[in-house]
């Protein structure tokens, strides 16, 4: 038995391939809920909050009883002449309901094994490692919880699992890396900085990736779409990080390079425009990225040129003051 909750919430019985979907986004609710702490005894307050929200109904104890008799009853008993002990899944407890697992497993704690597997394995064996991850992700079938999220406690679990997807698809991109699989990965970090514009390592995995494959004006181009996505959404600039990338990119640094390789990939690319007129000139608007983000290296430069020396002003400004604070006090 394998309870899913990678997707929307069911129940799957391996053996035959049952699938058993509970009917109705409260009995949904209850069973991702019971599911999330399973093992743990949830109170009937939460279970109430969790199916009704600031409206439950005036009999809330009793619906909510109603509504675990049900799940009792969807959820599979063994067969007679089975031999198969019975298994009581949802147990009452004086202050509310337990899931009781017994030998059954979620898709989470099978998710979590393999990613973990996956991100060990990424120094030593990154093409092995890389595998273990798409293994990982391929047991998601649509976002977390999907139709059980009503309250608090299904909420929280889906937002922490949606987290620790991006978290196994960073993992995932890196291993790819590693293992030089750079031209099979562009086009899924496209999607990916697309879906997720405000997650700066898809960018950073990106650039990488289109440098290695000789594309270094397209690299610099996504430093400056996640710049311009940034700066309008946030209203920040890029991090240390993938301003570095930037950097490294622009000047060849040998880091980038396919592990490997003798000698990274250089793009024929020119600091500089061509001359107005210049009709054998396709390449115009990367060249003109590029002058862009140099222009902006030149800014970065000079605002902590100029940071340094308001530091050094106040540094000797609160020198100054302290220095004359004691003959005040006399």
């Amino acid at each position: 038995m394998q309870f899913r909750i990678l997707g929307p919430v069911e129940v799957h019985d391996e053996r035959t391939g049952l699938r058993i979907l509970p009917t109705g986004a409260k009995q949904r609710a209850l069973l991702g809920a019971l599911v999330v702490k399973s093992g743990q005894i949830v109170s009937v307050h939460r279970l109430i909050d969790e199916l009704w929200g600031e409206h439950p109904p005036a009999n809330a104890t009793n619906a909510l009883q109603a509504h675990v008799a049900r799940l009792r009853r969807l959820l599979p008993v063994p067969h007679a002449g089975s031999g198969e002990p019975h298994h009581e899944w949802i147990v009452t407890r004086s202050l509310g309901y337990v899931l009781r697992p017994g030998r059954a497993s979620t898709d989470a704690e099978r998710f979590h094994r393999l990613a973990a597997e996956g991100r060990a394995a990424a120094v030593s064996d990154p093409g092995h490692a890389a595998e273990l991850l798409r293994q990982a992700l391929a047991l998601w079938r649509g976002p977390a919880l999907e139709g059980s999220v009503r309250g608090d406690i299904c909420a929280a679990e889906a937002a922490q699992l949606e987290e620790n997807r991006l978290t196994a698809l960073e993992a995932l991109y890196d291993a790819c890396l590693r293992a030089a699989r750079h031209d099979e990965i562009t086009g899924e970090l496209e999607e990916l900085t697309a879906d997720h514009p405000m997650r700066e390592r898809f960018y950073d995995l990106l650039m990488v990736a289109l440098y290695r494959c000789g594309r270094q004006a397209e690299a610099l181009g996504v430093y400056d779409r996640a710049r311009k996505r940034l700066a309008h959404e946030l209203g920040v600039e890029p991090g240390p990080v993938l301003r570095g990338r930037m950097e490294a990119i622009l000047h060849h640094d040998p880091s980038l390079a396919v592990p490997g390789a003798a000698e990274p990939p250089r793009a024929s690319v020119h600091a500089l425009p061509r001359p107005a007129g210049d009709e054998d000139a396709p390449d115009s608007g990367h060249q003109a990225t590029v002058v862009t983000l140099t222009d902006e290296i030149a800014r970065l430069r000079r605002r902590v040129e100029r940071l340094s020396l308001e530091q050094e002003a106040l540094i000797r400004r609160f020198d100054l003051l302290s220095s004359q604070a004691p003959a005040r006090a006399r």
